[in-house]
This record gives C-alpha cells, structure tokens and sequence, in this order.
C-alpha cells in the first residue's frame, strides 16, 4: 500500500487519529523523531492505539534513517507551500506521503530536496492558515486510496 509519514509529529491526539486512519486503510505508518510525546502517552492511546495490534507503527530516529531503512519509491509532501493539488497526482502503491509538524509545517530545506510537483497542497479559502494535521492525513489517504480502487477493502 502507501506510507503515511509524521515528519516530528507534536500533538498526540492527531497521532492517535492517524494510527486508527492506517489501521482502517492498511497504510504503512512511519513518525519520524523527535516526536512532541511518548508512544505510550495515553491521549495518544484514547485516540487510537486500540487499533495498535492491526496496525504497525515504524519510529525512526530522523528522515535519513526512513530513507535507509524504507526504500520508498516516490516521496510527496504536504505543505501550505505547494503548488500541486493532491488531486491532480495519480497515486501507486508503494508511494509515501509526508506530513510536517503541526506548528511549523516541513522546512524549506525539506521541501527543496524534492521535485517541485511533488510538494502538493489541499485546497482551502484564502485566509485559512492550515487545516488539522490528522484531517490533512486523512484527506489524501483516501483520495489516494479511492484512486487504488480501495485496495484490500471489504
């Protein structure tokens, strides 16, 4: 299927809510250190981790250690600061999405380091500043799994 990835992830809750999101779709999910809490904090846990067992969660200690370790195949981040519609990409297994830090978002340097058309943006009104990272998440996962036929569902 895709990767789901927490680039630094802050706020338990939203976590939460993606762990349940991967658990549901079959998303792998991967939370890139440091991370603003403990794996076992129990907000985290009231959010999602009863879905734990179905679901693994990868940690790893910074994006270069995801890199070496996963392989992934094309790599698409989701920041305020893209020009691409998530729309408008045509999504494959074995893709992995990228999503920032609640408060700050992924860096410029981030952002740089991948092909233009792959930083994608949701669609939002004018003076809006950002949406729920857990929201965000959820968003593209299932465009991106509604465009893969829903693979795997019942």
């Amino acid at each position: 299927m895709l990767n789901i990835v927490l680039f630094e992830p802050e706020i338990p809750p939203n976590t939460g809510n993606i762990i349940r999101l991967s658990a549901n779709t079959g998303f792998s999910l991967h939370l890139i250190e440091p991370l603003g809490f403990q794996l076992d904090d129990k907000r985290l846990r009231r959010a999602g981790l009863d879905y734990g067992e179905c679901q693994k969660v990868s940690v790893h200690v910074n994006w270069n250690d995801f890199l070496k370790n996963e392989s992934p195949g094309r790599i698409f981040a989701i920041s305020t600061k893209g020009s691409t519609f998530y729309t408008n990409i045509k999504f494959s297994i074995g893709d992995t999405l990228v999503f920032g830090p609640e408060t700050r978002g992924l860096s410029e340097e981030f952002r740089k380091a991948l092909p233009f058309n792959n930083i994608l943006r949701i669609p939002m009104q004018p003076q809006s500043r950002s949406m729920n990272l857990s929201n965000s998440v959820a968003t593209v996962v299932y465009e991106a799994w509604r465009q893969l036929n829903f693979e795997g569902s019942t």
